[in-house]
């Protein structure tokens, strides 16, 4: 202990923020003099009101007086994990005292498990916290305010389950944060909100997501206008819902589309300048984006093959994409029975990226269905630049394995340098 002591105060400090919680921290005070004031100025603090299965009012005393002796000019990280016993009047206590700490990243989680209503945070969020940078909401309930809104340093916005007082004070909310970078949105069942709308010129990467039992009619869906969008990440396989993005993305480098939407082309139609792109249309529709829409700089292609139209929706890209060099092909999901198999349809052309630049294919959970095998053939017979061809089966039958093993092993393969492997 005594050579630990020893150490700088800018080391003691890393030390005591790698602890679990704050009640771990201050604990700290009693090993020696040396250690009595470090505490005050740990920069992370975590407080978990059932660590230790501490009666709720002793916990609550105790943040209050953590937070008021804390003496660090700015804490990088205030961090709450709260039951359902979590007074409302606690919580825009701490949140002034967030403010007053210059607190620059704040997470608020509420137990998920709890049967209780979803914790209600104070006004004062929405206008207090000025140097906050981070800022991410769990199971929360928000509330209107006629005051102006203000996060005029955030720049990642994370909600999880959360309830929102209406749909246009989500807008007003976003349209409050000049610098935002980041939005996570992961929408509930009852949360106000049918159509959610991001208009966020300064948003670079959108990750959205829809809790399985939100299920509300045609009308549930997103509203994307964000110019400067560099990444977009969506999961909602509801096929009443939709997308529409406003205005072109032209940043826009990566995106991971997996909707089940009747009507998916808005969405694909609106990246065409990916390089990374991952696609799991769960749709029946054959329109997966407008017609003259080209991929140029796409060069890595991800396509879920659970869905019939997973074959079309290939042949497709794969037409339109002229640059592609990585190309894996995975069974992304699993759902009730069996899906229809599609067919296979020689193309009256092929694409310029299986000819000219298609380096590597992988082929994860391969069943060795008619169609896989036309597919395989298809590519390996016409792709000049091809290197390596990974196949892995989902069988576990062995026979099974070494049939597959021997039907690929004598494909024709137009590139001399193309290794082909099977797990």
């Amino acid at each position: 202990m005594d050579s630990i002591s020893e150490l700088p105060d800018a080391l003691l400090l890393k030390i005591l923020s790698l602890l679990p919680t704050a009640r771990d921290v201050v604990a700290t005070m009693v090993l020696s003099k040396r250690w009595q004031p470090l505490w005050m100025m740990v920069p992370r603090l975590v407080y978990d009101d059932s660590y230790q299965n501490l009666e709720y009012g002793s916990f609550s005393r105790f943040v209050d007086k953590s937070l008021f002796l804390h003496e660090a000019p700015v804490i990088e990280t205030l961090h709450f994990r709260l039951g359902k016993t979590c007074g409302s009047g606690d919580i825009r206590v701490w949140i002034r005292a967030a403010d007053k700490c210059s607190v620059r990243r704040l997470i608020l989680e509420f137990d998920s498990s709890s049967s209780a209503s979803p914790a209600i945070l104070p006004r004062s969020l929405y206008t207090g916290c000025r140097v906050l940078a981070i800022l991410k909401l769990s199971k929360t309930v928000l509330v209107d305010v006629t005051s102006p809104i203000s996060f005029p340093s955030l720049k990642r916005l994370i909600l999880i389950s959360v309830k929102y007082p209406s749909e246009e004070f989500v807008q007003r909310m976003l349209s409050n944060c000049p610098v935002l970078e980041l939005l996570y949105v992961e929408q509930c069942p009852d949360d106000n909100v049918k159509i959610f709308t991001i208009r966020v010129p300064s948003l670079k990467t959108l990750i959205l997501r829809k809790s399985l039992d939100k299920r509300t009619g045609t009308e549930d869906g997103f509203v994307i206008d964000a110019p400067s969008l560099e990444g977009l990440d969506i999961l909602d396989d509801y096929r009443g819902g939709f997308c529409v993005i406003e205005n072109e993305m032209p940043n826009i480098v990566k995106a991971d589309v997996d909707v089940g939407y009747s009507h998916p082309e808005n969405i694909l139609s609106s990246i065409t300048s990916v390089k990374r792109l991952y696609l799991c249309v769960t749709s029946s529709s054959k329109v997966a984006y407008s017609v003259g829409s080209i991929f140029c700089c796409l060069v890595f292609l991800t396509i879920c093959t659970w869905e019939s139209e997973w074959l079309y929706l290939l042949m497709c890209v794969l037409k339109d994409s002229p640059n592609i060099r990585a190309l894996k092909l995975e069974q992304g999901h699993s759902g009730p029975g069996p899906q229809p198999r599609p067919c296979w349809s020689e193309p009256s052309s092929i694409p310029e990226c299986v000819i000219s630049s298609l380096q590597t294919l992988e082929w994860t959970e391969y069943e060795g269905a008619e169609e896989e095998k036309e597919v395989i053939a298809f590519i390996l017979r016409n792709g000049s630049c091809l290197k390596k061809v990974t196949i892995s089966s989902k069988s576990t039958d062995r026979d099974k394995k070494l049939e597959m093993i021997k039907e690929l092993a004598f494909l024709s393969r137009r590139s001399a340098t193309c290794h082909l492997t099977f797990d």
